[in-house]
């Protein structure tokens, strides 16, 4: 019998979404009013398009101040190569690809669409609370 944890069981499903046609400015305002650092990019049609990251921002700012540069839709600056794991995926796996790739975040998708997210604080908190109940 498999007792291990799996993602979907710690995710969580309340996750600020943008979409691709949100203003740049609007999704970082919404970034720091979640306090979030990364929100996931769903499409009109409710499928997982990318993510934009504080680090997607930090390129932006990074750019310069010249308002051309500073301007447009979510779309021109997010991340579309993402890493994401589905939601049956144990979490000490789970914790693997934290290493491996080294992301504060995964969009969990399941059939391709988005389900939740994890980060690596939900992970620790998930371990150490199973170990609070082994004897």
């Amino acid at each position: 019998m498999n007792n291990l944890l799996t993602v979907r069981e710690v995710i969580d499903t309340d996750v600020p979404t943008l979409r691709p046609e949100t203003e740049i400015h609007d999704a970082i305002n919404l970034l720091l009013s979640k306090r979030v650092t990364g929100a996931p990019v769903i499409s009109e049609a409710g499928e997982f398009v990318g993510i934009l990251t504080e680090k997607d921002c930090l390129k932006l700012i990074a750019k310069g101040a010249e308002p051309q540069i500073t301007q447009g839709p979510v779309s021109k600056f997010m991340s579309t190569e993402v890493k994401t794991i589905q939601p049956d995926m144990d979490i000490y796996y789970a914790a693997g690809l934290f290493l491996q790739y080294d992301f504060r975040r995964f969009p969990v998708l399941e059939k391709g669409k988005l389900v939740g997210a994890i980060t690596r604080f939900d992970i620790l908190r998930a371990i150490e609370s199973n170990r609070a109940l082994v004897p």
